[in-house]
């Protein structure tokens, strides 16, 4: 009896099976408010329709997102006490470049990139100095330090090289890529997360694929959503659609944790013993 005593003792020292009932009691991860799924809702390149339409949407129901400004943009210029208040409320302001570069080469309807902002002649550095210039200028408006990326026309090369390896201590995340639906985003590398950016949808099909992802996680998913217009502008989906799916989501807040990208990123980066 005595030697089985410290044989019991002495695993749960080593860390052998008889430790790890210990292991198991150890809290386990989960979204805020035990929901099943993180949903990550993007609005690119600082749109009118977006300050129009989907921010008062948004702050209607408590919604948080991340805006990824272009920060060029003319209606960031016209309008930035607006960009300034979502910040305020609690939306994130994410790094989307000065100037928006994209490959032309990419796709056969990239005619309208411009030469001196076509990816395939920029450098790797003058890319990523362009992106810290970004930072700043947000830094400005919002007064934040940490902040994620989403890769203008999900283009990752800049004069044919890889990119974002320059740039991936400058972010807590970044969005790079089509999909939408992570499944474990303890198992994700942060830096190269997909999202999907729908074109024309209607509300069910928006609202379906939260369904499918929410149906399919383990309770450590992820589903992110990258608009551009809401209700006008470009690659729009109508304001009807959009505010039947921000209703979906705040019906159901014990499925569904909405919050800025920003916030995904801390949560799961965050050591095991500060989960509530």
């Amino acid at each position: 009896m005595k030697a089985a005593a410290g044989f019991a003792a002495l695993c749960l020292l080593l860390g052998s099976p008889a430790g790890h009932a210990s292991e198991k009691q150890r809290p386990s991860f989960a979204w805020p408010g035990g929901a099943t799924l993180a949903v990550s809702l993007s609005y690119d390149d600082a749109l009118p329709s977006q300050l129009d339409n989907a921010l008062p949407a948004l702050n209607a129901l408590g919604l948080k997102a991340s805006f990824y400004l272009t920060l060029s943009s003319e209606t960031l210029a016209q309008r930035l006490p607006e960009w300034r208040a979502a910040a305020a409320a609690g939306h994130e302001l994410g790094n989307h470049t000065i100037f928006h570069p994209c490959s032309r080469s990419a796709a056969s309807d990239r005619d309208w990139v411009a030469p001196h902002r076509d990816l395939d002649r920029l450098s790797v550095a003058a890319l990523r100095d362009e992106i810290v210039a970004a930072n700043g200028f947000l830094h400005a408006i919002d007064g934040r330090t940490e902040r994620t990326f989403t890769a203008p026309c999900g283009d990752l090369r800049a004069g044919g090289e890889p990119y974002l390896p320059a740039i991936l201590p400058l972010f807590l995340g970044i969005k790079s890529r089509s999909g939408g639906v992570t499944d474990d985003v303890l198992a994700q590398d942060l830096h190269d997360v997909s999202t999907w950016a729908p074109v024309a949808a209607d509300a069910d099909a928006l609202i379906g694929f939260l369904e499918r992802a929410a149906a399919a996680s383990s309770g450590r998913g992820l589903a992110s959503i990258t608009f551009h217009g809401i209700g006008g502008d470009y690659l729009a989906v109508s304001k009807h659609a959009h505010e039947r799916l921000l209703r979906h989501l705040a019906t159901h807040p014990g499925r569904y944790w909405v919050a800025t990208f920003a916030d995904v990123a801390r949560r799961a980066r965050q050591p095991a013993a500060q989960w509530p």
